[in-house]
């Protein structure tokens, strides 16, 4: 069938190789895919498959399911997992994956993970391939417990039902950053041609070459958590009632044994969510960070069972939500960089307890990026412990850390505002089933000197210095116009290279472009972070002490913005910051986003 403007519509979906050979994926349900969008003509649906190839950014690979190089599929997993051989080192690796699957592709989590393996069995790479669906965390973990060479964990976290995903850790336990990524990106291209021994799934899962790390995974991590736990008999005798949702992926169960780990009572599971379901079915988006809509039947049980906290955890577990019942009857649900203060302050409170020596202090980290709230570095000052910041994303704090504790230092915490912890230097990323265990045991503790998560909270910004932050995003398709909305912050006014000196009625005092590589903080005005331009980011910094970074995101067709006013230890009037935010955050919106003019799409309630 040809279209009467281009060539054959089917030569769209045949991959040539730099060789000029043919090939056509190997998945029935994938070419039926393709031969029907081909009977109806729909080019455009065609091109959007096929015209372009998926990258490594943020997360690895993030994208749909279906036909097409733009694509999760069959070919696609098995193109990018050759390179990813080639690229490594000798040795073993892992391969997790989560419950995602798309039927009408044929596509699933477990498949491609069992085609990642007889891709690397049929190079004689031995493989401990999980036997069942486990959380991202325990990828990472196997890495460092194994001394294994990378993993590779297919998941798409809490995108829609939809997407899928292609994670890689390197054997140094954390997610792969430059050179790496962009040297696995460049060479999927120059090597194309799955080999025929990479479709062979049945024979791979048949060889010697193949082990299941399932039970012995499950008993070494819980056995690794269980140096967090520093308060088990309060743990054993508390009366705090806890529910906790999956959100139809797969932390139940683990969540379940990391509760029991700490001698902690067992939480109340979400009945309609416990279990994993590709649907998502009771939710519209399976991310707790959405916050409330997530979380309408964890307060239903909640209310049912007389229990104040709601814990969550996103499909693969890796991030964590937490809610508190206020005293008024109704539910907070703690934004990113709240948990992040509060598991920071309990992290911090917990080493001291065990280390008397003063001297001890000067060689504890904690970890934040670049987008999240500075508290810790505000606790940092006043306890004397050292606060980093790195770029956007775990891969980099991973890395961080990893460089730390291989110069004998001690990195307690790491978070990123987007409900993302790193409690133990066990796992080199974040994991949501630690820190429901250790956000468990600080509740009860918590419940013994007749406090709650909120007033705790409350103390953190006493001490430390309110940290008011507000964070939302638009929706944008349109690249152009993405280019455009940042290029126009560049060139102010008309200007080359000039940026806004202020926003509204606020005065801008700095401004560090991290896809330009300009600070005019530095005395060089070049930027000490890494810069990449291949995304956008601008962080201005106001006179009023406000912080504001623009952002476009890694995995969603998303223009974020992170916004925080931190005070000074002492200034505890809140409702003045609060509107200081709030106007703060309106002159940005009018002023730099201009979402009427740029057609861009609020934040869904």
């Amino acid at each position: 069938w040809k279209a009467s403007h281009g060539p054959p519509l089917l030569d769209l979906f045949l991959c040539k190789t730099t060789r000029g050979h043919v090939f056509l994926p190997q998945n029935p349900k994938t070419v039926s895919m393709v031969q029907e969008l081909v009977k109806e003509g729909a080019v455009e649906a065609l091109k959007k498959c096929f015209s372009s190839r998926m990258e490594f950014g943020t997360a690895g690979l993030r994208a749909a399911m279906g036909p097409g190089t733009s694509c999760m599929n069959d070919l696609t997993i098995i193109q990018t997992t050759q390179v990813v051989l080639i690229t490594l080192r000798s040795g073993g690796v892992v391969i997790g994956y989560d419950a995602r699957a798309h039927p009408p592709s044929g596509g699933s989590s477990k498949r491609f993970a069992s085609l990642a393996a007889a891709v690397f069995i049929s190079r004689g790479v031995p493989v401990h391939l999980f036997s069942d669906i486990t959380p991202t965390p325990f990828v990472p973990f196997t890495v460092l417990h194994l001394g294994l060479c990378a993993g590779i964990m297919v998941t798409a976290s809490h995108n829609p039902k939809q997407d899928n995903g292609y994670k890689v850790y390197w054997e140094n336990g954390a997610q792969i950053v430059s050179p790496h990524d962009k040297g696995i990106s460049q060479s999927i291209e120059e090597n194309l041609e799955p080999w025929p021994e990479s479709w062979s799934t049945e024979e791979a899962l048949k060889s010697p070459l193949l082990k299941d790390p399932y039970q012995d995974i499950h008993t070494q991590y819980f056995k690794a958590i269980q140096k967090h736990c520093h308060h088990r008999d309060i743990n054993k005798s508390s009366k705090v009632k806890i529910v906790h949702t999956s959100v139809h992926g797969v932390g139940h169960t683990f969540v379940q044994s990391a509760f029991k780990a700490f001698d902690l009572h067992p939480p109340y599971a979400v009945e309609e969510q416990k279990d994993p379901d590709p649907e998502f079915p009771t939710v519209k988006y399976p991310n707790p960070e959405e916050g409330e809509g997530v979380l309408t039947l964890s307060f239903a049980l909640a209310e049912r069972e007389g229990a104040t906290v709601v814990l969550a955890n996103d499909p693969d577990a890796d991030r964590l939500a937490v809610a508190e019942k206020q005293e008024s009857g109704q539910w907070r649900v703690f934004s990113g960089n709240e948990l992040g203060a509060l598991l920071g302050w309990w992290m911090f409170r917990c080493w001291e307890k065990l280390n008397s020596d003063a001297a001890a202090v000067k060689n504890v980290y904690m970890l934040s990026s670049t987008v999240s709230s500075k508290i810790l570095r505000g606790i940092a000052l006043k306890e004397g412990f050292h606060f980093e910041e790195t770029l956007t994303g775990f891969k980099w704090m991973g890395n961080r850390a990893r460089d730390l504790l291989d110069q004998g230092k001690t990195v307690l915490f790491a978070f990123e505002e987007a409900i993302g912890y790193m409690c133990s230097s066990s796992v080199l990323d974040k994991d949501g089933v630690s820190a429901a265990a250790i956000a468990g045991e600080m509740i009860s503790y918590l419940a013994t000197k007749s406090s709650s998560l909120s007033q705790q909270l409350t103390a953190i910004y006493e001490e430390y210095g309110y940290h008011i932050s507000k964070n939302s995003y638009f929706i944008c398709h349109d690249q152009d116009v993405i280019h455009s909305l940042f290029d126009r912050l560049r060139n102010y006014s008309g200007q080359k290279d000039s940026y806004p000196t202020e926003c509204g009625r606020f005065s801008i005092s700095a401004v560090r472009d991290l896809t330009t590589g300009y600070d005019s903080n530095q005395p060089s005005n070049k930027a000490v972070l890494p810069t990449s331009r291949s995304s956008q980011m601008i962080t201005f910094t106001f006179s009023n002490g406000g912080v504001a970074t623009m952002r476009t995101s890694g995995t969603e067709p998303k223009i974020k913005y992170y916004t925080e006013l931190c005070a000074a230890p002492g200034n505890s009037n809140v409702t003045h910051l609060k509107k200081e935010l709030d106007d703060l955050v309106d002159a940005i919106v009018d002023n730099f986003f201009e979402p009427e003019k740029n057609k861009l799409q609020p934040k869904p309630e």
